[in-house]
């Protein structure tokens, strides 16, 4: 049995839970949120969006299949720290090159185990997200609430800047190219331009400062805004480029923080949900179709619609999480009208928005859940017909057959 050192871990509210060191023995601090995904683990740790957060697994077995080279979602593990129940002593899987735990040990990722995951788990749902902090080198609670206290909250957080790519890449399509986006890299995952790329979809990731010029120089038939951390409420920048893209009708598609940039260019708001949405268990209404999907879901903050909606005349839903509102009318923006095309059935909070008359539209969960489920992946080939229909349209008004509207002149 593997000696492991005493560690503790204390929330900014003084509650405190002790357990023993996992991965690397040191000291640190983030937002502690819980994830209910029973697997996928590996694609959690390596997710840009859970940059500065410290993950608590629901699930009490963590570890049991390793890790490989395969299923990273970037270069590295991104979370701040790690919380989980009973540890895998062995890693088996016919895939697996190596432990968990001495990953996160070689990439200095601090955790603690043998901690009741369920308690802390209830505690943050009925308290909400907040700081934490985790040491296997202090074990004096207080001193550390201390320090938990003085460390930086997700909300006012700009972090895109410290998880994008520091230079531009190409992830050719597979297959017959068809078209060409260019992804805005706010902590985009890898999967993103692995479905696209299935689609006959060439994508061209640039760095979160890139310009419209910049991503259009690249032959973008496209603009894709990518999931990522932090607060959207800070991401002025990509917020006006978005503006930019809706003014010139270049087609868009958001994901998660994606979807909260372009909620912003489109004139709404945002805000801190209680405890978030992280999983792969999500139900989802897709009013298009009726259809309910089960979505994997990685966000603190999502796309208040309420003020817009509450004018239309729109009702509160019964029991809509953190006062979100959910109308079915359309909604006028500066950029035409505006549809709630998601909507989260556990606490029917946004998650999706589809423009009537710009090409753009958005979903704040993951339709590119590399651990799936994979009930959402559909929005890919949504994408890639907005992509086709605009060109349509533009080929038609360049051969005069259509007016500024897109109406036939036939």
């Amino acid at each position: 049995m593997v000696k492991r050192r005493p560690a503790i871990l204390v929330l900014e509210d003084g509650r405190t839970f002790s357990g023993e060191a996992y991965g690397s023995v040191g000291e640190t601090f983030g937002e502690a949120v819980f994830n209910t995904g029973m697997t996928g683990y590996q694609e959690t740790l390596t997710d840009p969006s859970y940059h500065r957060q410290v993950v608590v697994q629901t699930a009490p077995h963590i570890g049991n299949t390793g890790v490989n080279g395969e299923d990273d979602e970037s270069g590295r593990i991104w979370v701040a720290g790690y919380v989980v129940r009973d540890p895998a002593r062995i890693g088996s899987n016919w895939r697996a090159t190596g432990g968990l735990e001495d990953r996160l040990a070689t990439e200095g990722v601090v955790g603690i185990s043998g901690v009741d995951t369920r308690a802390l788990t209830r505690h943050l749902r009925e308290r909400g997200a907040m700081r934490v902090g985790i040491s296997s080198v202090d074990d004096d609670p207080r001193g550390l609430l201390s320090r938990v206290r003085q460390s930086p909250q997700m909300t006012g957080a700009d972090l895109s800047a410290e998880v994008t790519t520091t230079e531009p890449y190409v992830v050719e399509a597979v297959g017959e190219h068809r078209f060409t986006v260019a992804a805005l890299d706010l902590g985009i995952k890898r999967n993103v331009p692995r479905r696209l790329a299935v689609r006959g979809v060439t994508t061209h990731v640039l760095p979160a400062s890139s310009s419209i010029e910049e991503l259009l120089a690249t032959g973008a038939d496209a603009i894709f805004l990518s999931p990522g951390p932090g607060d959207p409420a800070t991401a002025d920048r990509p917020v006006a480029l978005a503006r930019e893209a809706l003014q010139r009708r270049v087609p868009l598609f958001g994901i998660c923080f994606g979807s909260q940039i372009l909620g912003r260019a489109l004139g709404f708001g945002t805000y801190k949900l209680g405890y978030g949405h992280r999983g792969i268990n999500q139900p989802v209404l897709d009013r298009a179709t009726g259809k309910v999907e089960v979505t994997s879901h990685n966000h603190g903050f999502a796309v208040d619609v309420s003020g817009r909606g509450q004018r239309l005349g729109a009702v509160q839903a019964p029991g809509a999480g953190d006062g979100a509102v959910v109308p079915d009318q359309v909604i006028d923006t500066d950029f035409g009208g505006v549809r709630v095309s998601h909507v989260c059935l556990n606490d029917n909070v946004v998650e999706g928005l589809r423009a009537v008359d710009v090409p753009a539209f958005t979903v704040q969960y993951h339709p590119e859940a590399a651990a799936g489920p994979h009930d959402a992946d559909y929005l890919f080939d949504r994408f890639a017909e907005l992509i086709e229909g605009v060109g349509a349209l533009d080929r038609r008004q360049s051969e005069g057959r259509t007016d500024s509207k897109g109406r036939s002149n036939a």
